[in-house]
């Protein structure tokens, strides 16, 4: 779990997949379905958005044009704004 960004409004976390779960032999057995996702918490409305899949391929495209192109914590807070529109889970602990 890595913390992309953190502001009045919103909190961003990357969820890394397991490299490995431990098995008995003592080797690493790699999953399968190796995945990763995003967490956007919107502060304001105690709500979170779970994202995977595409949709968490989608917005590591945008994380990755924001560490080559250095956004305004603007343009940072109107595209996570766009995303907190789907946030239907409400945060219960963080």
């Amino acid at each position: 779990m890595q913390m992309l960004y953190d502001s009045d409004a919103f909190v961003v976390v990357h969820m890394l997949a397991d490299s490995g779960l431990p098995t008995e032999g003592g080797t690493a057995q790699v999953p399968q379905l190796a995945r990763h996702g995003f967490e956007i918490v919107d502060k304001r409305s105690g709500k979170e958005v779970y994202l995977d899949g595409a949709w968490a391929e989608m917005f590591q495209q945008i994380v990755l044009r924001w560490q080559l192109n250095a956004p305004t914590e603007e343009e940072v807070e109107d595209t996570l704004e766009r995303y907190a529109g789907l946030a239907q889970n409400p945060v219960l602990v963080h």
